[in-house]
């Protein structure tokens, strides 16, 4: 088990390296911050003493080995344009982006065991067909296609629900609803999946056999033994909430951090930018590293081959 947790965390200290190095680099590539500031351009003496004081004077190698040093003392920088620090611009926005993610979560795990027990119980109905097509759609339709489809349809058609910003609890719902579509799809067909191959074990025709209701044969016998795999598999689907919260919060204009992120790239603030991506990278390894170990413990057989 040693020898399997430093192999995964070598891994992950690998992928944390690669993750800085590419941002750092790609985000200098990319951008210019002072053309951001000042589209009508500014002369060459006054551009000078801006890069001297946000360090860009100096050669991208000389920049890094400045960013190493600063992050091993905890400093992640302030933001280009507020000149604020970059962890206190991220601690105001991530209250409202953990909310939508658990909403999401939640809702996901509820529609998504739902609709994959309606596809495995009634199969060959047309309630199970439709609920597997649903689950199709949403894994098949992108966020931003379902986010403007949502906002054309609560927001301008009906004017039931807020589509812009996050000031009150309603403001939640359509971001959450989108959020969870592909989790959602992906939970239905995985329980479906699952749960028929559950149906078919012996142990559940003999639990028939004794004359049991169905309903209590799915629930007590069936369901429980179904929804290991279900929860396991869980973790594996949490990084589509990462991914997946960068472009609701830009579309829903959700004041979040996956917003304040896409911000930073459009408006070259490196240090937001470097801070978001190293985040959200660290979320997603955290991710895996926990499913990985997480298999190790259920499944030995995992470790060895490891």
């Amino acid at each position: 088990m040693a020898s399997f947790l430093f192999g995964r965390t070598l891994n992950a200290l690998i992928t944390v390296t690669l993750i800085l190095v590419l941002v750092f680099v790609g985000a200098r590539i990319g951008g210019d911050p002072i053309a951001v500031m000042f589209p009508d351009g500014i002369d060459a003496e006054t551009q000078r003493a801006i890069e001297a004081q946000l360090g860009l004077d100096e050669s991208i190698p000389v920049q890094f080995v400045y960013y190493l040093r600063d992050l091993v003392q905890g400093e992640f920088g302030n933001s280009i344009h507020s000149r604020r620090p970059v962890v206190e611009l991220y601690a105001d926005r991530l209250p409202a982006t953990l909310t939508l993610a658990l909403l999401a979560f939640l809702l996901s795990i509820v529609m998504g065991i739902g609709l994959g027990l309606i596809g495995a119980l009634r199969r060959d109905a047309a309630s199970g067909r439709l609920a597997m097509s649903l689950a199709f759609l949403g894994y098949a339709v992108p966020h931003f296609v379902l986010a403007i489809l949502l906002i054309f349809l609560f927001g301008y058609l009906l004017r039931s629900l807020p589509t812009v910003g996050n000031a009150t609890p309603y403001h939640f719902i359509l971001p959450a609803i989108v959020l969870a579509a592909g989790l959602t799809a992906s939970i239905a067909r995985y329980t479906r999946s699952v749960l028929l191959d559950v149906l078919s074990e012996d142990y559940v025709r003999t639990a028939r056999a004794k004359g049991l209701r169905d309903a209590i044969v799915n629930i007590k016998h069936a369901l429980p033994n179904a929804m290991i795999p279900v929860v396991t598999v869980l973790g594996l689907q949490l990084t589509s909430l990462v991914s997946g919260s960068l472009i609701v919060e830009e579309v829903f204009a959700f004041r979040g951090v996956g917003q304040l992120l896409v911000g930073s790239v459009r408006d070259a603030d490196y240090p937001v930018l470097q801070f978001g991506v190293i985040f959200f990278g660290l979320t997603v390894i955290l991710i895996n590293l926990f499913v990985d170990v997480l298999y190790a413990i259920l499944d030995p057989r995992v470790r060895v081959g490891g």
